[in-house]
């Protein structure tokens, strides 16, 4: 099993920048997936950016140009740096890890970007 614990939330005006972090609670090896996901009131859960062990990137095309997917294997940890936020950006972000029969979510970290 893996928990993983979010960070960096809260509240930034549009056009602004914030950092999440997510740090997994031991060394991630093998074939996986780790993600950042979102979801706003009302509103399924939607896949933001993606980044698989092989460094590969996946991007939500209303985040592409301005969201960044990156890890740290030494830190165990994966970012999230966002950029020229709006405010349907506004959501509560959730960290995902997923490798075969696992997956692990984290607990949530709420980015608010008022207008």
């Amino acid at each position: 099993q893996v928990q993983l614990v979010e960070s960096g939330g809260g509240l930034v005006q549009s056009g602004g920048s914030r950092i999440l972090s997510c740090v997994a609670s031991r060394r991630i090896v093998g074939i996986y997936e780790m993600g950042w996901y979102r979801q706003a009131p009302g509103k399924q859960r939607e896949l933001v950016a993606v980044i698989t062990s092989g460094g590969s990137t996946n991007y939500e095309e209303s985040v592409k140009g301005r969201f960044t997917i990156s890890r740290d294997n030494a830190k165990n940890t994966v970012y999230l740096r966002m950029n020229s936020l709006k405010p349907e950006d506004t959501a509560v972000y959730y960290c995902n890890f997923h490798a075969g029969q696992l997956d692990a979510w984290g607990q949530g970290t709420q980015v608010t970007v008022s207008s």
